[in-house]
């Protein structure tokens, strides 16, 4: 059985960081694209950044320069680390691995930003 676990959201104030984790189990990690998403209440589901099996990684322009997203296969693991966070980053953070036309999703962990 697939699963896909997040954790290290939290309320933080504008301007300080946070790193979330998402570690999968019932997959071969190493060979999934990873990705993590974003959705805010009344907003559909956002792409923040994914990384490829390679180690490729891309961003959205919202967050470019403050996001970083990284992978540790050995852990079966993918980290999202958020610097700079702003009030807009408030969302809950979705993690997803595929291949192909196969998704697996995670529940999500919540980050809230006070300004």
């Amino acid at each position: 059985q697939v699963q896909l676990v997040e954790s290290g959201g939290g309320l933080v104030q504008a301007g300080e960081s946070l790193r979330l984790s998402c570690t999968a189990s019932g997959v071969i990690f190493s060979i999934y694209g990873m990705g993590w998403f974003r959705q805010a209440p009344g907003n559909q589901r956002e792409l923040v950044a994914t990384i490829t099996s390679g180690g490729k990684t891309t961003y959205s322009d919202s967050v470019k320069g403050r996001f970083t997203i990284s992978r540790d296969n050995a852990k079966s693991t993918v980290y999202l680390q958020m610097n700079t966070l702003k009030p807009e980053d408030t969302a809950r953070y979705y993690c997803r691995s595929q291949l192909g036309v196969i998704n697996y999703w995670g529940k999500g962990t919540l980050v809230t930003v006070s300004s």
